[in-house]
C-alpha cells in the first residue's frame, strides 16, 4: 500500500495550519552532512557512534595526542617535557599500528576524513 498521497496531504494540512512556522532554523540553510565524504556503508555507523558520544579508537588517539601536544607546549621542566614527548610517541605509534592494521590510511575517503579530523583538532 502506498502512503505517499496520505503523507503529502498531512504535510499540506500542517503547512496550511502554520505548524511549521516557528521551527528552529527556519529560513536558514541546512547543515552539510559531516560524514558525506565517507563511504556510504560506514556513514550511519559513525553517526551512531557520534550520537552515543563514542569515537573510533583512531579519533580518540588523535585527540589524546593533540591534548598532550598542547600540554607539552606549556611545560618548562625538561623532565616533564621528556615525559610528555614519550607519551606522545607511544600514542602516535599505537595510532600508526592501528592504521596499518586497518589499511585505510591509503584510501581517499580516509585521507579526506583525516584532514577534517586534523582541522577540528587544530593540526
Amino acid at each position: 500500500m502506498d502512503y505517499a498521497h496520505l503523507v503529502e496531504e498531512k504535510i499540506k494540512q500542517a503547512l496550511k495550519d502554520g505548524d511549521f512556522d516557528h521551527l528552529p532554523g527556519r529560513g536558514k540553510p541546512l547543515h552539510k552532512d559531516e560524514f558525506a565524504h565517507l563511504p556510504e556503508e560506514v556513514r550511519n555507523s559513525y553517526r551512531i557512534l557520534k550520537n552515543a558520544n563514542m569515537l573510533p579508537e583512531e579519533m580518540v588517539l588523535k585527540k589524546e595526542i593533540s591534548e598532550l601536544e598542547d600540554i607539552l607546549a606549556e611545560v618548562k621542566d625538561p623532565q616533564l617535557s621528556a615525559h610528555y614527548k614519550k607519551r606522545i610517541t607511544e600514542k602516535q605509534l599505537r595510532f600508526d599500528i592501528l592504521m596499518e592494521k586497518r589499511k585505510g590510511s591509503g584510501s581517499p575517503a580516509f585521507q579526506q576524513y583525516q584532514r577534517k579530523i586534523d582541522n577540528k583538532l587544530g593540526f
